[in-house]
């Protein structure tokens, strides 16, 4: 059983997919496609943009602290005006020459930390974690379980995976024991 707050924004709800046992908490937005794992966490005042063509999934065993904000779709602040634009408006083709665009997908037992900044195009690798108040530029290359912080983030040192995959063990098997929950 999920828990999904009464007090979240979802543009697209056909496209608002959430899996067992995760929490979804107030005063959180969803402007792109969404998709998220089994006990994951998505605390309030998360923001998670990008439009209709792209994809936020995050996987099991995840967690993204409050106020964390992560942009499938960003504008260049340099380059092109800075404002949304109306589908109907580019119906001829695109009048934004350097949009920035791309998935962020996060793999099992990740993490962000609170008022984090994720930028588009990211892959974010098994056990990996993100500290608190980190600005993560677009498509960086992550190593899997290991734990990155800063502006911009960095690798601070390995993440314990031994110990992260024998609690997840403890989880799996009290929920086996439990069974099914209505």
């Amino acid at each position: 059983m999920s828990i999904i707050s009464k007090n979240i924004r979802v543009r697209y709800p056909e496209h608002f997919k959430v899996g067992n046992n995760s929490i979804v908490d107030d005063f959180s937005y969803f402007s792109t496609r969404v998709e998220i794992g089994d006990f994951t966490h998505i605390a309030s005042r998360c923001t998670i943009g990008g439009g209709k063509a792209r994809l936020f999934r995050i996987g099991n065993y995840c967690s993204i602290s409050s106020g964390a904000a992560i942009w499938c779709s960003s504008d260049d602040f340099v380059n092109d005006v800075v404002t949304v634009l109306p589908e109907w408006l580019e119906e001829d083709g695109p009048i934004k020459e350097n949009f920035v665009t791309g998935d962020v997908i996060f793999e099992d037992f990740t993490a962000v930390g609170a008022n984090s900044v994720v930028l588009p195009r990211n892959h974010i690798p098994q056990g990996t974690t993100i500290g608190a108040m980190s600005l993560v530029p677009v498509a960086f290359s992550f190593e899997p379980w290991s734990v990155y912080a800063g502006i911009p983030i960095r690798r601070i040192r390995d993440r314990n995976r031994e110990a992260v995959l024998r609690q997840i063990e403890k989880i799996k098997e009290r929920t086996r024991a439990r069974g099914p929950v209505e």
